[in-house]
C-alpha cells in the first residue's frame, strides 16, 4: 500500500540532519525520533486538519504539527498530502520562514 502523502526531496535532508544530530548522543534515540516523524506523516495524511496555522512563518495555507521539538510543515489541501519541511521548533522564526519560502 502506498502512503497517502508525499515529501519534497528537501524533507529527506531535513530528517537525515535531525537523525545525525541526535545520533551524536544516541543512535537508538535518533532511530526512534525518525520513526515517529515518518509515522506522523501517515497520521497527518489521515487527519490533515489536525495541525495548526503559523501566519508568523508563512502566508501559504500550510499547517504545522509537532513531533518532539520538530515542526512538520505540510500542505493539507494537496492530494496526496504534501510534506514541505521538518524544522526544529527552536530555530529562529525568520530562518524557518526563509526555508519555507525556498520550498514553494
Amino acid at each position: 500500500m502506498s502512503p497517502d502523502y508525499r515529501v519534497l526531496p528537501a524533507v529527506i535532508d531535513d530528517i537525515f540532519g535531525i537523525w545525525l544530530f541526535i545520533a551524536e548522543d544516541s543512535v537508538e534515540a535518533a532511530n526512534r525520533v525518525e520513526s515517529e516523524i515518518w509515522d506522523a506523516f501517515a497520521d497527518l495524511a489521515q487527519l490533515p486538519d489536525r495541525g495548526h496555522h503559523r501566519p508568523d512563518l508563512t502566508s501559504r495555507p500550510l499547517r504545522f504539527s509537532l513531533v518532539y521539538n520538530y515542526l512538520i510543515a505540510y500542505a493539507p489541501d494537496e492530494h496526496p498530502l504534501l510534506i514541505v519541511a521538518v524544522l526544529h521548533g527552536m530555530r529562529s522564526p525568520r530562518l524557518m520562514a526563509a526555508i519555507l519560502r525556498d520550498r514553494e
